[in-house]
């Protein structure tokens, strides 16, 4: 059945990576790609996708807050994009590209903020259907790497002003996710050029379209 076809549910992508991995470079060439396959294609963000997504990202970015506090709205702003974007969309076919999703909450909130597993789990539990993405890339970079970038960047946001510990504990927790989901995750280097981390991308992205046709 061929994607976008009544019945056929779209698949679910994810970009993961600390600040400074280069992960949003590929988003939208990844959306493009999709596209030219002849998909139709939800490209997104979070925190964000969604009005009140943006406005609780905005917030989210620049706002001091206790943790607690932080990641609640961090789910707050899932709920709202899993019901009123992703779900609808990959119900109808269509295909969904996030910038980051549940993976980065363990990442930045269990790991680089130390709020632990345990306590976001639940969370996960309440506000989420069973959805997993189909596919998550985890951009990785060492730590140097990704200080490095940041700092040709602009104005920074709370996140990336963390010190090198925080980000340190940010990109175990999120191999931690990688080791523990190895069917979904794969680990993309992404200290090699564009070029080549897109090409990777691209492979694994036809044979997922093969293997989804076959479906």
């Amino acid at each position: 059945m061929p994607s976008g076809a009544p019945g056929a549910r779209g698949l679910f992508l994810t970009l993961e990576g600390v600040d400074g991995a280069g992960k949003s470079t590929h988003v939208q060439w990844l959306c493009d790609l999709l596209r030219a396959q002849g998909l139709d294609v939800v490209c997104t963000r979070e925190p964000g996708g969604t009005p009140l997504g943006e406005a609780l990202r905005d917030m989210l970015l620049h706002q001091p807050m206790h943790l607690e506090t932080e990641t609640l709205l961090m789910f707050a702003a899932r709920c709202e994009h899993l019901r009123t974007v992703i779900e609808p969309a990959l119900a109808a076919g269509r295909w969904v590209v996030c910038d980051r999703y549940t993976d980065a909450t363990y990442a930045y909130q269990g790991g680089g903020r130390e709020l632990g597993a345990a306590r976001i789990a639940p969370l996960e539990a309440w506000l989420q259907p069973p959805l997993q993405p189909d596919r998550t890339w985890l951009f990785d970079v060492p730590l140097a790497v990704a200080r490095e970038r940041l700092a040709r960047g602009q104005t920074l946001d709370r996140f990336e002003r963390e010190g090198a510990a925080f980000f340190e504990r940010t990109r175990a927790a999120y191999h931690a996710r990688v080791a523990g989901a190895p069917q979904r995750c794969i680990v993309v280097d992404a200290t090699r050029s564009i070029e080549t981390i897109r090409a990777d991308l691209e492979r694994d992205v036809l044979a997922m379209l093969e293997a989804h046709a076959r479906a």
